[in-house]
């Protein structure tokens, strides 16, 4: 994948699935720009993959920000060749106690964060390039693990963006595509896999009685970023276990 020098910027970089992704693209030869809000994370997982890598810190929801930052990427790195989005943040807030300042907050990050680094990262890509996004099974089920309403539908959000985004790009021979990932174990849900009868319950729901690893995530996503899935746009790749199968 990284023979002609491409370069690939991942978003919430510092851990979880990002860091995964990072992992998983530099093993493929690219050259990978970390984008993390956290910006000594960012460099940690970069420097663990690295001295080509190349680290930001950035808040994916700052439209000033997140332009300054894809032009020092480029600057620094010369190209952008792929992108995913993979900076996000979780809600458990209960459906009666939810509030409009919730909902923004977690918008602002997972569905207007996501497209401010799509619009960024396109308008510096030529033909060929390739955005995945990551959105969630609660985007898709409307919640029902973790994350409640203001979560499934920032990423309900982010489902229906990539179907747009790969209509409006693909003129310009840019694809989208979308991983959707179940439960899955990362620093963001420890604290709730952490108690027993929580865990339990996700377990009974999944066909395969188990959470997902950050890195069976990033495999779904380092594909969908490949040349191998060149005539893949505007899909949604859920890996779950089995749990919306059900």
């Amino acid at each position: 994948m990284g023979a002609d020098g491409r370069v690939a910027v991942v978003t919430g970089a510092g851990s979880g699935i990002g860091a995964a992704v990072l992992a998983g693209l530099a093993r493929e030869g690219l050259r990978v720009a970390a984008l993390d809000l956290d910006a000594a994370r960012a460099e940690q997982t970069a420097r663990a993959a690295g001295p080509e890598h190349a680290a930001f810190g950035v808040d994916v929801a700052n439209e000033d920000a997140v332009r300054e930052v894809f032009e020092a990427i480029v600057g620094r790195m010369g190209r952008i060749d792929a992108l995913a989005t993979c900076a996000g943040i979780v809600d458990a807030t209960p459906f009666m106690e939810a509030t409009a300042a919730t909902f923004r907050r977690v918008h602002e990050v997972n569905a207007v964060g996501t497209f401010l680094c799509m619009r960024e990262a396109a308008r510096r890509m030529t033909a060929g390039g390739r955005i995945c996004t990551v959105a969630s099974v609660a985007g898709l089920r409307g919640g029902g693990l973790l994350g409640t309403a203001a979560y499934s539908a920032s990423k309900g959000s982010v489902l229906a963006l990539s179907k747009n985004a790969a209509r409006a790009l693909a003129d310009r021979g840019i694809a989208v595509n979308c991983v959707a990932p179940g439960a899955t174990q990362t620093r963001m849900t420890a604290q709730a896999f952490g108690d027993e009868g929580n865990r339990r319950a996700l377990e009974s729901a999944i066909p395969m009685h188990r959470v997902g690893t950050p890195e069976e995530i990033a495999e779904g996503i380092v594909w969908l970023l490949s040349p191998g899935s060149a005539y893949v746009n505007g899909e949604t790749l859920v890996v779950d276990g089995g749990l919306m199968m059900r």
